[in-house]
């Protein structure tokens, strides 16, 4: 597991104590957003699309600290926008390290070469760097040629400094599992701690609305990628919701798990979804009608999400949670290759199809009707 055991140790503990408190609801990590402002405009991205006096607004680092001693996490993720063009981001992670939060900063790392040397490195900061498979893959992706080679070049400078980095994807529809294990062998290649991956969520600002995956396509196209792995592939990830992507688990979604807090305030009910804002944590947590989420909930915008941000808590929390969770971690972690007949034949199913051609292209009404594209999620 690419995970530090100081860092598990940390969680584990955070854990027990909510349950010894008796507490059911509690967050893991806070999804802590100080701007959404971007130099990229990725086709399945849903937060840059604001108009440009919100795309100004930042958060200042006080907010930021009292949003986490707000919520008293463990982790904070910093997501975006792109977090590497806030003025003050140093200031931030600085003033997360003093706390002894664990740190994952999100970034598509086309600054990260340039500002590396503003950053000291430390055991709970972590460049999260978005890296969508191989050169042409990630190119598409994000819309922009030569952001594979520039993203790249941070993490060797990254990890040349001695920075914990991990590669962050999502992956879509359209995306061949074959294309995915030979980018596991390059960025591993590159000396990261370990990949973090997950399924594309269908944000309703993103542009691109035909290429995102439902429940049973997620959990093909992960048994595809994911089994029969090579022993020098590491995942900073719970193994039990790489379990979940592949099929062999079957968790609920834990939505207050990864709370979000960005220039609007608390988001309810989820960094994924936009159903209001509560002025307080303690708001958040009380008011959310939390039954009305998930995919037991019926809610449509619920039904094909497999996202980590909703997942993992759940994962995270049975396996430092229960003893049956622990043993089933303990157990992934022996048996760590998840031989699979069956998955190597879907690596030579000509239906993942890899895209070709050039960048994404969005025309005026292209984006699909949602429930057009609603697929069956018990499948």
């Amino acid at each position: 597991m690419g995970v530090p055991i100081s860092q598990m140790w940390t969680v584990a503990s955070y854990i027990v104590g909510k349950r010894l408190k008796g507490e059911k609801r509690y967050p893991l990590v806070l999804m802590l957003e100080p701007l959404f402002r971007c130099n990229l405009a990725c086709a399945g991205c849903g937060k840059v699309q604001y108009p440009p006096h919100i795309l100004k607004k930042e958060l200042s680092p006080e907010e930021c600290f009292r949003a986490v001693e707000e919520s008293g996490v463990p982790m904070v993720s910093i997501p975006g926008g792109e977090p590497l063009l806030h003025p003050q981001i140093v200031e931030i992670v600085n003033g997360l390290i003093a706390r002894k939060k664990y740190i994952y900063l999100c970034t598509n790392a086309l600054e990260l070469k340039r500002r590396i040397h503003e950053f000291t490195p430390s055991k709970y900061l972590t460049f999260s760097v978005h890296l969508d498979g191989l050169r042409d893959h990630h190119d598409f992706s994000v819309c922009r040629e030569g952001g594979w080679d520039m993203a790249v070049e941070g993490i060797r400078e990254a990890v040349k400094r001695g920075f914990r980095v991990t590669p962050n994807s999502t992956f879509f529809d359209g995306t061949d599992p074959n294309m995915v294990r030979e980018y596991f062998d390059v960025v591993m290649s590159l000396g990261v701690e370990g990949i973090v991956l997950s399924p594309g969520y269908s944000y309703d600002k993103a542009p691109d609305q035909q290429h995102f995956l439902g429940r049973a396509k997620s959990r093909r196209l992960f048994r595809a990628i994911l089994s029969n792995r090579k022993k020098n592939w590491k995942f900073n990830m719970s193994p039990l919701f790489l379990e979940f992507l592949m099929g062999k688990r079957d968790y609920e979604c834990t939505p207050w798990g990864s709370p979000a807090y960005n220039i609007f305030g608390w988001q309810k009910p989820c960094y994924l979804l936009q159903d209001g804002y509560a002025e307080s944590f303690k708001e958040l947590m009380e008011t959310t009608k939390w039954e009305e989420y998930g995919t037991k909930s019926g809610n449509p915008k619920c039904a094909n999400c497999m996202v980590s941000c909703g997942y993992e808590p759940t994962a995270v929390t049975h396996g430092f949670g229960s003893l049956s969770g622990f043993l089933a971690m303990a157990k992934a972690a022996i048996f760590s290759t998840y031989e699979d007949k069956g998955a190597l034949n879907l690596l030579n199913d000509a239906s993942f199809a890899a895209h070709n051609g050039s960048l994404v292209q969005i025309q005026p009404g292209e984006a699909m009707d949602a429930a057009s594209q609603l697929e069956e999620t018990r499948a």
